[in-house]
């Protein structure tokens, strides 16, 4: 009896692998995945900007990426609407990017309207959505155990536009804060 299973399970498993039932691959067409740190990250999305042929939105919490933001600043250039949504630490960030996107052109705003605005965020030209724990900084890329997933699913990057403008909705403009003597704000994340 007990050859009989062990058979059965066999023939089973066999006829199973046959069907096109076996392991599939994890990662669907259209999603590619970034480690860090030394990940390739901040060169997936420099690459995506690069990329972009109509449209780029972001929200972010932290953002002291330079490569990032000059390649929004390129996209820019190159005609592409390009508007950013930051947390409102971004105000007193020493090394924020937003007073160089904003000095650039790109509307940038500040989402104020929540304890943090933790978004990593971009979408582009409506149809690729690049998201994970990865701020764009620095630290990011080279020291902090981050994930960034690009996947081009335009069902998907239209939720993620729709959420964008109703975050745009409570957003004001960038203007540079300055930083008081006594900690006012929560202890940086990066």
């Amino acid at each position: 009896m007990a050859k009989l299973r062990l058979a059965w399970s066999l023939a089973l498993g066999v006829g199973l692998l046959l069907a096109g039932c076996g392991p599939q691959a994890s990662i669907p067409q259209g999603v590619q995945v970034y480690f860090s740190p030394k990940g390739g990250a901040t060169e997936a999305v420099v690459n995506a900007l690069d990329q972009a042929s109509n449209s780029v939105l972001v929200q972010a919490y932290s953002f002291t990426s330079a490569p990032i933001a000059q390649a929004l600043v390129d996209a820019h250039r190159r005609g592409i609407n390009t508007q950013v949504i930051l947390d409102h630490s971004q105000r007193t960030e020493k090394y924020s990017e937003a007073d160089f996107l904003k000095h650039s052109g790109i509307p940038t705003l500040i989402d104020a309207q929540h304890a943090i605005a933790h978004n990593k965020v971009m979408i582009i030209d409506d149809c690729i959505v690049l998201t994970g724990s990865f701020n764009f900084t620095k630290a990011a890329e080279e020291h902090n155990a981050e994930n960034l997933l690009v996947s081009n699913d335009p069902a998907l990057a239209k939720q993620y536009v729709e959420n964008w403008h109703a975050h745009e909705q409570h957003s004001e403009p960038f203007e540079r804060a300055e930083r008081s003597m006594e900690r006012t704000s929560r202890p940086k994340r990066d």
